[in-house]
């Protein structure tokens, strides 16, 4: 190689050489990848603004889909319900969360996330509502289907939404932090089923019947509905903004956000131009006219790009992860939901007969059981239960980043899967709430770590996707493990424990294949 003396070369292309350093020197100066962007925004009022309204959301979610459960011993004479279709009411819902998690988190990474959580919020809303109104069963389950298409929307949509507004050295915590919600709506379902279904109210003639339990059914539609209205006042999320090329759309949410964390700030929010990785840096017009394209057809070629984007997670490098979500999803919504949609009918039982839910068989098909509503000790254990989940919640908030995501849904699984399988052994309604809390605590483990993972998991133009996809899997487990419950618990509830225990350890040992995320950018 030649080398020159400054001296040697020419004036003017000297010239030319540092105006070009100076160029590039300016843009490198400007040029901030997304997480750099959001870190600057500071940590402050609209980041919990945000927690509040997601947190609330989520919480709607919860509520929507444990009432049914602490209104089936309630409703078993209005409706003429047996085992069976109760097993049916605790899993319609899933069935249309199913559907609706797939649909709208594919829908939600092609047309953005405000949008679908304003419909899928309002969808659940209304057909919760509507269902409270219904005097027959099947009416009553179709109504419920519908409010479960609008939870299966808002619940992958939410956690993409507020995922996409956290640094990377807090998105563990916070998202933990959100999860929690989950609890808190679960209290929420079981303080109203206390205070409201044992209550002698409502409105009641030959044709039509409006009692404590759809009362209460149409108090749980308020999140809901509420949170919809809330999210007309929230903007886009800045990075599936960028996603699709409408930059500058990005930044001023960005410097909106900036402006009020730090109200006094004196100095204005520098950044201009964002790309969502060091390694695209160049990629903006591609993103940009690939959305033109996309929404020049959206109604065509919308399921073709659901199709594709499903492709996408089911190839490498996506396609491990994927297959674990999947399983890991499914093993714990079964054992789980499997369980917990069940405690109310089971701390029924105990308090009727005593000794342990497995002790007494009763007719399948049986709707005898005296049309009395249940006292307060079946909804105390229930409310006792939900708040079971509160330790657990705390554990994953100040540990996620320390011990790791994986760690913790290993060991809540497990442990899950161990306290279920005492279950059919205790002997009184003491041991069985006890024994109810200590899966509540330890199963929040689990599912917490679990929402992390599966947020980080996946980049952002496949995340809403997969988390839809997840939750697909997740509502089939749920479905499934509701109605082997409805179908065995009159056998003997010994074998449905026996095989959500089972399913949970798979899950647990499954899981150990993931990857760790703790404190790695998302893409």
């Amino acid at each position: 190689m030649i080398m020159m003396d400054d001296n040697e070369i020419p004036s003017n292309e000297r010239s030319r050489l540092m105006d070009s350093t100076e160029d590039r020197g300016q843009q490198n100066l400007y040029v901030t990848t997304y997480e750099e962007a959001i870190t600057k925004t500071g940590y402050g009022k609209f980041h919990y603004l945000v927690l509040a309204l997601c947190g609330w959301a989520v919480s709607s979610d919860a509520i929507e889909v444990l009432s049914i459960s602490f209104v089936l011993p309630a409703a078993q004479c209005d409706l003429n319900l047996t085992s069976n279709d109760k097993g049916w009411l605790n899993s319609i819902i899933f069935v249309g969360m199913m559907i609706g998690g797939y649909g709208w988190g594919s829908l939600a990474d092609h047309f953005g996330r405000r949008q679908i959580l304003l419909g899928s919020l309002t969808v659940n809303g209304l057909g919760a509502l509507s269902s409270s109104f219904c005097q027959r069963f099947w009416v009553f389950l179709l109504m419920r289907l519908i409010s479960g298409i609008g939870v299966g929307g808002s619940i992958p949509v939410i956690f993409s939404y507020f995922t996409e507004f956290q640094p990377k050295d807090r998105r563990g915590t916070m998202i933990s932090v959100l999860a929690t919600f989950w609890m808190f709506g679960n209290i929420i379902a079981a303080g109203l089923a206390w205070i409201i279904v044992p209550l002698d109210i409502g409105y009641s003639s030959p044709d039509f019947t409006y009692d404590s339990w759809r009362i209460f059914i149409a108090i749980c539609t308020f999140p809901s509905l509420s949170s919809a209205a809330l999210f007309f006042l929230m903007p886009e999320s800045p990075k599936f903004l960028l996603s699709v090329g409408k930059d500058e759309q990005a930044a001023a949410v960005l410097k909106k956000v900036y402006e009020v964390n730090n109200p006094h700030a004196i100095l204005p929010y520098d950044v201009e131009t964002i790309v969502l990785s060091s390694d695209n840096k160049s990629d903006s017009a591609h993103r940009s006219n690939a959305h033109k394209n996309i929404t020049k057809t959206c109604g065509s070629r919308s399921i073709t790009q659901l199709l594709n984007t499903t492709y996408e997670l089911l190839r490498s490098p996506l396609r491990r992860s994927t297959i674990i979500i999947l399983t890991v999803s499914f093993t714990i919504s079964f054992g789980y939901y499997g369980l917990w949609m069940w405690f109310p009918e089971l701390f029924s039982r105990v308090e009727k007969y005593g000794g342990s839910p497995c002790d007494h068989i009763k007719e399948t098909n049986s709707t005898d059981q005296s049309c009395t509503i249940p006292d307060n000790w079946t909804y105390q254990s229930g409310f006792l239960t939900a708040l079971s989940n509160l330790p657990g919640n705390l554990f994953t908030i100040f540990l996620m980043d320390k011990l790791g995501r994986k760690a913790i849904l290993v060991t809540g699984m497990l442990g899950s899967g161990l306290a279920v399988f005492f279950i059919p052994l205790i002997h009184n309604k003491v041991e069985n709430l006890l024994i109810s809390c200590a899966f509540g605590l330890i199963s929040t483990l689990a599912w917490n770590a679990l929402d992390v993972l599966q947020a980080e998991l996946f980049p952002t133009g496949v995340r809403s996707t997969a988390m839809g996809l997840s939750s697909a899997a997740s509502r089939l487990g749920a479905i499934l493990g509701n109605l082997a419950f409805g179908e065995l618990v009159d056998v003997h509830c010994a074998v449905p424990m026996i095989l959500v225990s089972a399913l949970l350890v798979v899950g647990g040992l499954t899981s150990l294949k993931l990857p760790n995320t703790t404190k790695v950018d998302i893409h």
